[in-house]
Parts: structure tokens; C-alpha cells; sequence
């Protein structure tokens, strides 16, 4: 008796990114290169999301 293989199935990009845009926005900001470069490496040491720092950001100044 031959095993049924199971199908795998896997969420599209474009309707990940379809959901995305109903859910969420893009903030761009521009800074330096050096800035940037000193951001990114400290949240890689701290083992910390950069979206997570611009969110709690966002919040504090919503909040105050």
C-alpha cells in the first residue's frame, strides 16, 4: 500500500503582500549612512528587531 504523499503548501508572496498592504504602512526615513550602520549593528549585538525600536518609538512619542 502506497503512502498518500502530503501536498505542501505555501502562502504566495503576492498574497502575503496583499495582506500586508491592507494591514500595514511604510514610514521611510532618511539618515546618515553612518547612523544607519551604527543602528544595525547595535541591534545585531543586542539581538533586538530594528522594526522593534521604531515601533516603540513611535508609541512613546503617541503616548506622551
Amino acid at each position: 500500500m502506497m503512502e498518500e504523499k502530503k501536498r505542501k503548501t505555501k502562502t504566495s508572496t503576492a498574497v502575503k503582500n496583499r495582506y500586508n498592504s491592507k494591514v500595514y504602512d511604510s514610514i521611510i526615513v532618511r539618515i546618515p549612512k553612518e547612523t544607519a550602520e551604527a543602528f544595525k549593528e547595535k541591534c545585531k549585538a543586542e539581538n533586538i528587531p530594528q522594526a522593534q525600536i521604531i515601533k516603540k518609538a513611535i508609541d512613546a512619542f503617541l503616548n506622551s
